[in-house]
């Protein structure tokens, strides 16, 4: 009977001994996920606060200056016969620097002589539309950049557009 009782508690224990090592191994692997949890959670609370702190000690971008060019008033190319109308604009050019304006203002009479040659030429269909004044505001960026080069104008800039 001593060999029964001894056989019966060796099998409990190689019997309880999976159990205790199935446990043991679930433990394991919930503390594995609860770091791996608390870990993702850090990530995404703090590294986002380093970030905003990085971007806002990032020096500001200088604001863009601008030129004031003078006022022009052209007649547009029309068919014979009919009715003679005018193109008046109010431009401005954009800059990437303050300093840059002081080089463009002295070739503003050349800037006004090539967009007055330009605008000359124009049809009213041609100002037609958003379409129209994007392919105008194209035109005349390339031709001032010509006109300005080394310096360079970032965009023309509409303050007024009037066709009569």
């Amino acid at each position: 009977m001593a060999e029964n009782e001894g056989g019966a508690g060796e099998g409990e224990e190689q019997a309880g001994s999976p159990k205790s090592k199935l446990k043991l191994i679930i433990m394991i692997v919930g503390a594995l996920a609860l770091l791996g949890v608390g870990g993702a959670a850090y990530f995404f609370f703090f590294s986002h606060k380093n970030n905003e702190h990085h971007a806002e000690a990032a020096p500001a971008a200088k604001p863009p200056a601008f030129v004031e060019v003078p006022d022009l008033l052209v007649n547009l190319v029309g068919n014979p016969g009919d009715r003679v109308q005018y193109l008046k604009v109010k431009i401005v050019l954009e800059v990437k620097e303050e300093k840059q304006v002081e080089h463009i203002k002295p070739t503003l009479p050349r800037v006004t002589d090539i967009f007055q040659t330009y605008l000359r030429e124009l049809r009213p269909s041609d100002l037609n539309g958003s379409a129209g004044l994007f392919r105008l505001k194209e035109e005349l960026t390339k031709r001032v950049n010509v006109a300005l080069a080394p310096n360079q104008v970032n965009a023309v800039l509409f303050k007024e557009i009037v066709v009569q």
